[in-house]
């Protein structure tokens, strides 16, 4: 019976067909959350999120919006105007996508103490 467990666990590969790799590995980076939870409150400009998003780079934050925008979570919208507005939101699925995110990110805030606890503790036991 419990060979049999064994051979029915989840695998995780390596390559484009794993899920974590292929989807949460883009919305895990360092950036792009904070992006999604910025345009929860509605259609932004490059510059407003720029504001709202301390420390992120010109560069960086053009890389990651357009990576969001091939997943398919932002939408980004150039108005025919003089000078161009471009302005970026979220998609059905972007909306989708930040419900679950939020249920993290609040057990992250509720355990955050917990975690940095559990760090220091683990640090001192590998530095003794």
């Amino acid at each position: 019976m419990a060979e049999k467990n064994i051979k029915e666990r989840r695998k995780f590969y390596n390559d484009e067909t794993c899920p974590i790799r292929n989807v949460i590995a883009q919305i895990g980076d360092k950036w792009s959350m904070l992006i999604l939870f910025a345009l929860v409150d509605g259609a932004e400009r490059f510059n407003a999120l720029k504001s709202r998003i301390i420390g992120i780079s010109q560069r960086m934050l053009t890389q990651t919006l357009r990576d969001l925008e091939r997943e398919g979570y932002v939408k980004r919208t150039v108005f025919p105007e003089v000078p161009a507005r471009v302005e970026y939101e979220l998609t059905a699925m972007g909306k989708g996508i930040v419900k679950p995110l939020y249920q993290l990110v609040t057990w992250a805030d509720e355990h955050h103490a917990k975690i940095n606890k559990a760090r220091k503790a683990y640090d001192k036991n590998v530095q003794s």
